[in-house]
């Protein structure tokens, strides 16, 4: 596919030019090398999904993305620049958002605090101007209590938004997660596995979020995610990882065919 070429999904949505591009990239550990040569594009407005058997190095290639790693070899370009390295909360402020794999809030704090947390990459006044809470702090703190009550809505999570996050089971936790996320106003939102230790109804609540926020937020999402039969749903393309090497590269039904892709995850040799 030409990098500056648009398609169209079968549902209708249009796809543009890419967000990010991983021309390969190399991360090493000591002598273990975790991901190998892999590169890749993430296109706006779409959801590029990560898959791999356990170990593949997906989490290491989100960690690339979002800066918490810098790799020894290849580049990342975000938004058509080449970018140097970052530390995360630079590249937050460029509008890339991530989630955990093991949820990361602040358990003891509420639901619209935790989300509120988002909101700080928008927060620009000075901290002694929010401790007299006067002029610009008091605007700025209304605003963003704003956005942050629209994302509550959004997610459906009114009823809890007083509860402390640690009372809370897994599947509203991981929800919330995703709320703090989104407070960001990423155009980049990246999931690790969102739907990981959820139950049926929660994996289809939490498709069905992921869906809502690419079609009318507009975000571009990319995730990781075990569960096929989600990918399968969701995803308008997808890159297959094993052993640190890129597999297979395409949409959904282009990636079940790829016998490459079946023996990794069946674990057997094609004849």
């Amino acid at each position: 596919m030409n990098t500056m070429e648009t398609y169209t999904t079968p549902d209708g949505r249009t796809i543009g030019g890419p967000v990010m591009e991983m021309k390969n990239i190399t991360l090493r550990f000591g002598g273990v090398v975790a991901i190998k040569d892999i590169s890749f594009d993430i296109r706006e407005g779409e959801i590029r999904a990560i898959i791999g058997p356990n170990g593949a190095g997906k989490s290491s290639m989100l960690n690339v993305m979002n800066g918490f790693y810098h790799p020894q070899e290849g580049e990342v370009f975000f938004h058509g620049k080449k970018r140097g390295p970052l530390r995360p909360y630079q590249i937050a402020e460029q509008g890339v958002a991530r989630t955990f794999q093991n949820i990361a809030l602040f358990k003891g704090m509420s639901t619209l605090d935790n989300i509120m947390c988002g909101r700080l990459t928008h927060s620009k006044t000075r901290f002694l101007s929010h401790l007299l809470w006067k002029g610009k702090a008091e605007a700025e703190e209304s605003a963003n209590r704003e956005k942050v009550e629209k994302i509550i809505d959004f997610l459906e999570i009114q009823t809890i938004r007083k509860t402390p996050v640690g009372r809370l089971p897994y599947g509203l936790q991981k929800r919330v997660e995703l709320g703090r996320a989104l407070a960001a106003e990423p155009s980049l939102l990246l999931l690790d596995e969102p739907m990981a230790g959820m139950n049926v109804e929660e994996k289809e609540d939490m498709s069905r979020f992921i869906l809502d926020v690419n079609d009318e937020f507009g975000t571009t999402i990319a995730l990781i995610e075990h569960d096929m039969g989600v990918v399968m749903d969701i995803a308008d393309r997808v890159v297959v990882m094993d052993y640190g090497k890129k597999i297979g590269d395409g949409t959904p039904a282009e990636v079940l065919a790829n016998q490459d892709v079946i023996d990794a995850y069946l674990g057997v040799a094609h004849d």
